[in-house]
């Protein structure tokens, strides 16, 4: 197991995720006492930790089918600031 100090742990960060991405467990020290410890996520954890986004055009085209606006939305922004 390595041990980091906190001031490692902000000027260093690379090497420990390097480590941490090694499989390596880190102890975070601070006046040499630990106080955390930094265990690498599971391949599982790793996987799901993108945010999927929802399908925002296929929302649109089920609620609007193939409608077009009349006025787009740039237009719209434009008329708004025209009125301050």
């Amino acid at each position: 197991m390595t041990k980091a100090s906190v001031s490692d742990l902000r000027y260093r960060f690379g090497k420990l995720e390097k480590l941490l991405r090694q499989g390596k467990e880190i102890q975070i020290t601070k006046r040499n006492r630990v106080i955390a410890r930094l265990v690498p996520a599971t391949k599982e954890a790793r996987k799901g930790s993108c945010i999927e986004l929802p399908d925002f055009e296929a929302r649109l085209k089920k609620i609007y089918g193939s409608r077009k606006m009349k006025v787009t939305g740039a237009e719209l922004i434009a008329r708004d600031r025209d009125r301050f």
